[in-house]
């Protein structure tokens, strides 16, 4: 492919997403579930996925593997009007450094949601304290990469200092694309036992365990689920999502926010929102999931 049909193919896809929007109504979308981080960091993250790790254990070619500025510029040409830089340590002493990028990240990209991350360590507590104080406004955690129990006694202070502030945390606590020793949701259970108010989106909607993660949403109104990746044909060929589950999702519409996994996807990010329209659900449904509910989550006033 030469550089004219990679930008004619991005156009296209810009003028797709747009028209997606537009056609709803919307002012733009809200992408609750996009990944920035340092570039070394993120390479590694594509390597792996390159080699199509025990993680993956399939082909997984990434779309948008293009530079920092180039993949910025990318949502913004499809009108994402906020998005996330979802970052995550998978040892001690790496999530403050994290911190530290994702702040000034999003310094310089006023329209990323401010993202930071923790893991189970001492001091978790006081730089998860120091990221909201800068202005952190979702925090990310991985159970499955970190390999950690979100109900190590490490975390009770950032646990606690979450849910006292409100802020929404995205955990992939699911047990896909493979199971962890702690994924799945009993070890979420159990922390919303002890923290009930916490704000948690529930990521890739819990998948594979849809029923259960649905579950826990029902029992719990403080528990959000994000779309990302799910409903994809890319998903439903290996986890897909059982069709008599759908009533229970369009019934939980205001607490399902649209999330894409951008840049890391084996697909066009057109694709992901088809694959939501393709549902069935509503237009009303649609407009909630893709922009309501996260503006009303994360206090985003309608563009001037």
């Amino acid at each position: 492919m030469t550089g004219t049909d990679v930008r004619v193919a991005a156009g296209s896809e810009a003028a797709e997403v747009r028209s997606f929007w537009t056609q709803l109504g919307l002012p733009g979308l809200i992408d609750v579930h996009t990944h920035f981080m340092p570039e070394r960091v993120l390479a590694k993250v594509w390597a792996y996925f390159d080699a199509a790790g025990p993680l993956t254990g399939r082909p997984w070619p990434i779309a948008y593997r293009h530079d920092e500025q180039q993949r910025v510029d990318t949502l913004r040409e499809f009108g994402v009007r906020a998005f996330t830089s979802m970052l995550y340590p998978h040892k001690p002493e790496m999530a403050a450094w994290l911190n530290g990028w994702a702040a000034g990240f999003a310094d310089r990209t006023p329209d990323c949601l401010h993202t930071a991350t923790f893991f189970p360590e001492p001091g978790a507590g006081r730089y998860a304290a120091a990221a909201l104080e800068r202005g952190a406004r979702v925090f990310k955690a991985h159970v499955q990469v970190g390999g950690y129990d979100p109900n190590d006694p490490l975390l009770d202070p950032v646990w606690g200092l979450l849910a006292e502030s409100g802020t929404p945390v995205v955990v992939h606590c699911g047990s896909g694309p493979a199971p962890g020793k702690h994924t799945g949701p009993g070890p979420i259970g159990a922390l919303l036992g002890r923290h009930p108010r916490l704000r948690l989106i529930v990521a890739h909607l819990g998948l594979p365990e849809y029923t259960d993660f649905l579950d826990l949403a029902e029992r719990h109104p403080s528990v959000h689920l994000d779309t990302t990746m799910v409903f994809t044909d890319f998903t439903e060929r290996t986890t897909p999502f059982p069709p008599a589950e759908l009533p229970r999702l369009a019934a939980l519409r205001d607490r399902v926010l649209f999330g894409s996994d951008f840049p890391n996807i084996p697909y066009g990010y057109p694709h992901a929102l088809h694959a939501l329209a393709r549902l069935d659900l509503g237009e009303d449904w649609l407009r909630a999931v893709c922009h309501h509910n996260a503006a009303g989550l994360f206090g985003l006033t309608p563009p001037g």
